[in-house]
């Protein structure tokens, strides 16, 4: 069955177009598909359901555009998005395909960002960083790469450096109490954690050796 476009008008929505058939509203469509219509053009219902889906793609694509101009997401994210809004599973695709070739969806390039700004601003552990990956949905092998050469101790070393000048008038006891807690948090072990504290300390208070803490 065909239908007539009698109208196009405006939607309050200015991004929006609203679509008036045989003298009655219909629906409405991003302005950019409703470039492509005219008053007085015969649309099938066919041709009606393909313009609906395309309008639902191009909202899920900017959908996606918004949530990727706040911070970098992985694909997993950005289906859970999608899914919570009950987007169709043709608008997902469709979006998904045209952010990949834009290079807008990469989940190593989203795991190294993740790995380096954890190490610039809350440094934390490989072990730490593969969990938090992994709930991102970050397939394993791609997680695998990235923390390849991931190095604790220079990340350890980072993440008490951080923390000392909380604790720096703190006597020793204090001290390796409270940032060992912190880096533990972080994911650190403990082998790993004593000396770093231990250097931290030095640097931070001037003193070499633990006894001369009790002179």
């Amino acid at each position: 069955m065909a239908a007539v476009i009698t109208a196009l008008k405006r939607s309050k929505k200015r991004y929006r177009l609203n679509v008036y058939l045989d003298g009655v509203y219909s629906f409405s469509l991003t302005r950019k598909l409703g470039y492509e219509l005219e008053v007085g053009q015969i649309l099938s219902d066919e041709q009606i359901a393909n313009l609906k889906l395309k309008d639902v793609e191009e909202e899920t694509y900017k959908r996606a555009f918004r949530l990727l101009s706040r911070r970098p997401r992985s694909e997993f994210e950005l289906r859970t998005n999608f899914k919570r809004h009950k987007v169709p599973s043709e608008a997902q695709e469709s979006a998904l395909y045209r952010l990949r070739a834009a290079g807008l969806v990469d989940d190593l390039a989203f795991a190294e960002t993740w790995v380096e700004n954890r190490l610039a601003f809350r440094p934390r552990s490989a072990l730490a960083l593969r969990i938090e990956l992994r709930k991102k949905g970050v397939p394993k092998e791609t997680i695998d790469e990235v923390l390849e050469e991931y190095d604790d101790e220079h990340a350890a070393y980072r993440a008490a450096r951080k923390a000392a000048h909380r604790w720096k008038s703190s006597n020793w006891s204090e001290f390796k109490h409270r940032v060992g807690a912190y880096l533990a948090r972080r994911g650190f072990y403990y082998t790993m954690i004593s000396p770093v504290v231990e250097r931290v300390w030095q640097e931070t208070t001037g003193v070499r050796e633990e006894s001369e803490v009790s002179k």
